[in-house]
């Protein structure tokens, strides 16, 4: 257990994404806390008290879930990991960072430096992957802080409302607001003067905001969930589906994982134990699919990808910052929305584009040290920074999403 865990448990809070989260939850939680007591004092009534444990009850099962999101991690496929039967080789891609197979349904992640099992995707606000052990207590964090977040907003509400009544006095021609004491409540406990009044206000945009980020990211994953799928395979099958109708090859591709009930989608993520079912390295497959459907897929597209992909050559130096002011107005608006990395460019440079967008271009830059199994660097670039080889065989093919905006 010692100093090595611990230091990666501080090191794993010490990115901006947990020190914001945590703040959220603090200060929403205290200004909570602090208002329930000036407008329904707990140890007065039931309703109060109920009210006040109901309060420390989100808090607690928001920081549980969210912690347990962080720390247990979403499980990695064990380094040089091979299948079982030699010969299923051929249907997994090998990672050269891992050097291991990739397991079914597990992608490498360049943020942890690892192949993350059953990956959805890395969040910047735990610090870590989403995927095959932590998938569930991270979903219900993500309904466990908008349900406090609805019942903070409530207490800010009627704590504002009825500190304001007792200090507004009514004249013929004017209304005043008197900040400074109520009129008829005995002095408070805690004093609700301006400076509480603009916390509890702030901390109400706070909870509001967060309820409706944070609820349509709950949304979105329990889609995903209720189909047994993850993120990254709901875009590996729209893809699969792009390839079927670019190359009209009459293939129906069926989704290998989706249980045919969502019941028992959602028993794979969600169990009494709170450990998910399986080892997660072999998986269920719905009648008619075997465990590399999906990997055989995804050894298509890769070729796909391969055969679509263009030859540009850079025309301009580019530093690689996200959002370049000397590369035009346009340019610096439209940078790509994305924790993927950028490259930087020298003039002469050739990159392979694989994909790109009306101002932007991602690929991978073609090293000299390549052949040799060096160092890939992939991301994004200006579009304005490259210009298409006119020698390349390829050039005549659409990158990808350039097909797609026609």
């Amino acid at each position: 257990m010692g100093g090595p865990g611990g230091l990666r448990r501080a090191r794993r809070l010490c990115h901006w994404g947990p020190l914001v989260a945590l703040a959220v939850v603090a200060v929403c939680s205290a200004t909570a806390m602090a208002d329930a007591a000036l407008w329904y004092w707990p140890l007065d009534t039931a309703g109060g008290s109920v009210n006040f444990i109901m309060l420390l009850n989100w808090t607690v099962m928001i920081l549980y879930n969210y912690f347990s999101a962080m720390f247990v991690g979403p499980g990695y496929v064990p380094l040089g990991w091979t299948p079982e039967k030699s010969q299923d080789c051929m249907y997994l891609q090998y990672c050269k960072v891992c050097q291991s197979y990739k397991a079914p349904r597990s992608h490498h992640c360049r943020k942890c430096n690892r192949c993350v099992m059953k990956m959805d995707h890395h969040c910047p606000w735990i610090n870590n992957c989403c995927g095959y052990q932590n998938h569930a207590s991270f979903t219900l964090f993500l309904l466990l802080a908008p349900l406090g977040c609805i019942h903070a907003s409530f207490i800010f509400v009627m704590t504002m409302y009825t500190q304001l009544y007792n200090r507004i006095s009514f004249g013929w021609s004017s209304v005043k607001i008197d900040m400074s004491a109520a009129k008829r409540d005995p002095r408070p406990i805690i004093p609700f003067g301006l400076s509480a009044f603009a916390a509890s206000l702030f901390a109400l945009g706070l909870a509001l905001g967060t309820t409706i980020a944070v609820g349509m990211l709950f949304i979105i994953q329990m889609k995903v969930i209720l189909t047994n799928k993850t993120s990254i395979e709901s875009w590996i099958e729209e893809k699969a589906k792009d390839r079927i109708q670019y190359y009209q090859t009459g293939e129906t591709f069926i989704f290998p994982y989706d249980m045919g009930s969502k019941w028992k989608n959602f028993k794979q993520v969600f169990t009494w134990s709170g450990i998910p079912e399986g080892d997660g390295l072999d998986w269920p497959v719905r009648d008619g699919c075997h465990q590399y459907t999906l990997t055989i897929e995804q050894l298509k597209q890769k070729a796909d990808k391969r055969v679509r992909s263009v030859r540009y050559r850079a025309v301009e130096d580019y530093s690689g910052v996200c959002c370049p002011v000397t590369k035009g107005v346009k340019t610096f608006f439209t940078t790509p929305c994305t924790e993927e990395p950028r490259i930087a460019l020298s003039k002469g440079d050739l990159i392979l584009a694989t994909r790109g967008l009306k101002h932007w271009m991602y690929g991978e830059k073609i090293l000299d040290s390549a052949a040799d199994g060096g160092i890939r660097e992939r991301g994004w670039f200006p579009r304005k920074c490259v210009e298409k080889c006119q020698y390349d065989s390829e050039t005549d093919q659409p990158v990808d999403g350039e097909k797609k905006n026609r």
